[in-house]
């Protein structure tokens, strides 16, 4: 990832981003809820700032991958 590309950022999107890299390499799918648990953020919160990391060019994958009590995010680094 670009210093540029990681300014571009805002703080809930970088602790998002960092949360994924983080545990990426023991787990695969990530609902919202539960990252919104982990930072303080609502699930819409998460949900609305993942986005802005699935469009980026990032060192992570996610793409949406099911809603059941709140959008399941399937991840990859």
């Amino acid at each position: 990832m670009s210093t540029a590309m990681a300014t571009d950022l805002t703080s809930k999107q970088r602790q998002i981003l960092q949360y994924l890299r983080d545990n990426a390499g023991t787990k695969t799918y990530f609902k919202s809820r539960l990252i919104g648990q982990e930072l303080g953020m609502t699930a819409k919160e998460v949900g609305s700032n993942i986005t802005a990391l699935q469009n980026g060019n990032f060192d992570v994958e996610i793409e949406k991958w099911g809603y059941s009590s709140s959008t399941t995010w399937k991840v990859n680094i």
